[in-house]
């Protein structure tokens, strides 16, 4: 009697089940469960055949990877429509992204308009309706090249050009074949309901000068709730857009057409409102045992020789020349921190030493990429360097999550984190050597377990100097941002011969941790005013309070509740304007302002205020410091 080898498979239900050695996954699963595997660790199709013992996961729309394969393969379904549509029109490349997906093509300079999507999306639906297999076919590269090369396709031949591999893996389904390394579903009727929202512009493969592409973005869910819930969302991130609220909010302006794309002109309000933050944020900083440091906007090219910036990062700085020296405008704070750490020797008994700026760089960031305050040239950050010992890291790193949670305690933030670490299949990329990764790599997860914070790795990821931790805050709307990186760096203290004298009395090189909890000021600022959609926590609001008297025969007693305000630090204004009560409260309104105090007769002759809170309504009478007290209780902790 043969014995059959039985392979054990955990379904998205947790159910276990049981599949036999030689056959596909799907025909053990069936066509309605799930939309890939993960086989040994490695993403794969559901027609995978069954060849080796080890697990595998059936993973379905609500696991990240099963929402990435359902993306991936709608992103051929766009390509396929455009083909059938436009047959002439080149394909480039497509891709998931964290809400979707796009693809982008060589139209001849012509830009899809609203209509083509329209066209376009109608045939997706066909596609979708048609019940096409989707299958994996391997071919060798020169077969593939035969491929595209008959059909037309310049950049998939460019590609298939740049590839090492002796064979590559073409997707087809129906007429439709493309260069993909996958995985993808088993069928375009798994992509049921889907919607295309816009089209850009933008270079082959990112690099100006090549030829322009047109890309199409679209999202698809498998139930219409999901679809009809996420274009709920956007229309109220349309609303909540910080390149709209911020001028409207006078929080900032770009004024791009004068003083060109990618700066951040603080407003009044802004500026006081960024001062509150910079505040916060020292005072919290020197509270966790930071000293300040300031760090010049230029140095000598030499510097970023130095640190490896100029061989890795020159495309993104600014550079000129002074009487025959070649500077840089800063574009990291880390040289300059590194410079002050070796200002004199250092001893183990002063590590770790925590270095703290504001401190504002510049990039050279293609305008394609710039997007209001989100991504800019110029910009602000809250940098930190660490300089500990080996064995201080991980202590370091524990206490830096626990920085960066009180920090975005202030904002009641939730969030989670990524752990980027070196693409294995590319080192060269990156400096250092593997012993030194290995260990940076770890001692980043081993604090991320310790602190129970749930986490994903990402392979590629790293910085070229180390691997790092990103964590990320979910906004209202259920969106992600990126704000805090922790960054461990082996390397920059060696290019820099940044060492201490040991116990032993020997020279060792420090480790770095470069690290930034919100990041860039101007960043975080379009995420403030987007999650929040202009209504502030009350410590940071620009204005905090209005005082409205009903009346003329009232405005002394006002003027003297507003002086009182003032004195306490509340960001009062007095509106005494000859207009009705309610069209003053209403402008109040339009103006996010969070508390409205009326003041009348009955207010004066008791010395107490009218408290109308923005949202809630009236809170009835209180006396002047107990209001003063709501104010001063907002304000976040320092500790």
């Amino acid at each position: 009697m043969v014995n059959r080898l039985v392979i054990k498979i955990r379904l998205p239900n947790g159910r276990i089940i049981e599949g036999e050695k030689g056959k596909r996954i799907l025909d053990v699963i069936g066509y309605n469960i799930g939309l890939v595997a993960r086989y040994n660790c490695k993403l794969v199709d559901l027609s995978t055949i069954m060849d080796d013992e080890g697990e595998i996961e059936i993973l379905d729309f609500n696991d990240a990877d099963g929402k990435y394969v359902f993306w991936h393969t709608a992103a051929h379904i766009l390509a396929h429509a455009v083909k059938e549509l436009y047959p002439d029109y080149k394909l480039g490349i497509g891709h998931p992204t964290e809400n979707g997906f796009f693809y982008e093509f060589y139209t001849f300079e012509k830009p899809f308009t609203s209509e083509d999507l329209s066209r376009i999306e109608e045939k997706m639906q066909e596609i979708i309706s048609k019940n096409y297999p989707i299958k994996r076919i391997m071919l060798s590269r020169d077969k593939a090249i035969e491929l595209f090369k008959n059909r037309g396709e310049d950049f998939k031949v460019e590609l298939l050009n740049e590839m090492s591999e002796e064979e590559v893996s073409i997707y087809e389904q129906g007429s439709f074949r493309d260069l993909c390394r996958g995985p993808h579903l088993s069928s375009t009727s798994i992509v049921k309901h889907i919607k295309l929202l816009s089209v850009s512009s933008t270079y082959w493969k990112g690099i100006e000068g090549n030829p322009s592409m047109q890309r199409i973005y679209g999202v698809a869910f498998p139930e219409k709730k999901m679809l009809d819930d996420y274009l709920k969302m956007l229309e109220e991130a349309k609303k909540r857009d910080h390149r709209f609220l911020g001028p409207k909010l006078e929080i900032f302006d770009l004024f791009e057409e004068v003083a060109g794309p990618g700066l951040v002109y603080w407003l009044p309000k802004g500026a006081l409102m960024r001062r509150l933050i910079e505040d916060f944020l020292v005072k919290i900083h020197l509270k966790n045992g930071y000293q300040l440091v300031y760090t010049p906007h230029i140095a000598r090219i030499k510097l970023y020789e130095i640190s490896g910036h100029i061989k890795y990062y020159k495309e993104n700085m600014f550079m000129f020349d002074i009487e025959n020296n070649k500077y840089a405008i800063k574009p990291m704070n880390c040289p300059g921190h590194i410079l002050i750490y070796k200002s004199r020797k250092r001893s183990y008994k002063e590590l770790p030493l925590r270095f703290f700026e504001l401190g504002t760089v510049y990039r050279n960031e293609k305008s394609g990429v710039l997007h209001g305050s989100l991504r800019v040239r110029g910009f602000t950050q809250d940098d930190g360097h660490i300089f500990c010992t080996p064995e201080q890291l991980e202590s370091e790193i524990l206490n830096l999550i626990d920085l960066t949670t009180k920090i975005m305690n202030a904002f009641n933030f939730k969030f989670s984190a990524k752990l980027s670490i070196r693409d294995p299949m590319n080192k060269e990329k990156y400096m250092g050597n593997d012993e030194d990764w290995e260990k940076a790599e770890k001692a980043l997860a081993r604090a991320l377990e310790l602190r129970k914070i749930p986490y994903t790795v990402e392979e590629g990821e790293a910085a070229f100097y180390g691997p790092k931790i990103d964590i990320f805050m979910t906004d209202v709307l259920g969106r992600k941002w990126q704000l805090t990186t922790i960054q461990l760096d082996f390397n920059l203290p060696r290019r820099f011969k940044a060492m201490y004298v040991d116990k032993d009395n020997t020279e060792k090189y420090t480790v770095m941790i470069h690290r930034a909890i919100i990041g860039s000021i101007e960043r975080f600022f379009g995420i403030l005013i987007e999650h929040f959609g202009g209504d502030f926590p009350l410590w940071l609001a620009p204005t905090q309070a209005v005082v409205l008297p009903i009346s003329e025969s009232i405005l002394d007693y006002a003027r003297q509740i507003y002086r009182k305000l003032m004195d306490n630090d509340v960001r009062v204004e007095l509106d005494d304007r000859p207009l009705t009560l309610n069209k003053r409260i209403r402008d109040a309104e339009l103006k996010k302002i969070p508390y409205v105090l009326v003041v009348g007769e009955r207010e004066k002759q008791s010395g107490k205020i009218a408290v109308r809170k923005r949202k809630e309504g009236n809170l009835g009478t209180m006396s002047i410091d107990d209001f003063i007290e709501i104010i001063k209780k907002s304000y976040p902790k320092i500790e």
